[in-house]
């Protein structure tokens, strides 16, 4: 009886501070001010959103900019860790990343295992072609068609073109690289990163942007699943950057006031 009852309260106190381990980190907002530092995933290779300043060699971008406000809103230090698209979730869930700031757009299959925040982006799916291509998106309906991996212009292809041929790859430079060689006859991304893309580009003169929209979508900041303490500092954050105009001032910093691109220069964040 008496080892019953030791056994009994071993388990207990063992119960006990298994139960106190997994309070002490059901709270990652409280463990990030802890830490001091704030884990964001982003892109190197995703211009404007991230990329690697040839100058100073630090990730740069639309997205850099806001996990900066982010950070800084929390009072900690930032830390990059450089991803793409296929690797987001996965750094977020497996707690190499706190936050995932790197044009991810908010689908309801996305939000089954990531909470997202209220949108602080909206843009949409075009085409990058040859200059000498067809104007029409359903011209490319059997045609070869790059996107990259993980991303949903990867998903809407398959959906809206079950005939095409989609040919994922790693980053947005890999794939133009592949429209350049003629592996594919099309590339699709967000409207405001073929922009970029299509500015920086030596040879820009040899491609266009399709003006129809593949699709609408809006951009969040991705959080882990039940962490709501952090969800609503990152809500918060993202109201105030709307209210005081730092957000207006982020996105003329990378696509300028002038940007002839479809999406609204900035919109209303309401907080949840």
């Amino acid at each position: 009886m008496a080892h019953q009852l030791h056994t009994f309260k071993t388990l207990a106190l063992t119960i006990g501070l298994l139960t106190l381990g997994t309070a002490a980190h059901a709270d990652q907002l409280a463990d990030i001010k802890a830490a001091g530092v704030v884990k964001v995933a982003t892109f190197d290779a995703n211009p404007p959103f991230g990329s690697v300043d040839p100058k100073s060699h630090e990730i740069v971008g639309y997205d850099v900019d806001f996990a900066k406000a982010l950070a800084k809103s929390l009072g900690v230090k930032l830390e990059l860790v450089a991803t793409n698209p296929a690797n987001r979730i996965p750094l977020l869930q497996s707690g190499k990343a706190d936050l995932i700031v790197a044009d991810i757009t908010i689908t309801p299959e996305r939000a089954q295992v990531v909470d997202f925040s209220t949108p602080y982006f909206v843009t949409g799916q075009q085409f990058l072609v040859p200059a000498t291509s067809p104007d029409k998106l359903d011209e490319y309906s059997r045609a070869r068609i790059g996107a990259v991996k993980g991303t949903t212009g990867e998903q809407a292809l398959h959906q809206r073109y079950p005939q095409a041929r989609v040919l994922a790859y790693d980053d947005i430079p890999l794939a133009l690289t592949a429209l350049r060689n003629g592996n594919v006859q099309a590339i699709t991304q967000d409207s405001t990163i073929l922009a970029g893309l299509l500015a920086e580009a030596p040879d820009k003169a040899k491609f266009k942007i399709l003006p129809d929209l593949l699709s609408k979508e809006e951009i969040g900041v991705g959080v882990k699943k039940g962490e709501t303490a952090l969800l609503k500092a990152v809500n918060d954050e993202l109201v105030n950057l709307e209210k005081n105009g730092e957000a207006a001032k982020i996105y003329d910093t990378w696509f300028g006031p002038s940007t002839k691109t479809p999406q609204p220069r900035s919109f209303t964040i309401e907080a949840k």
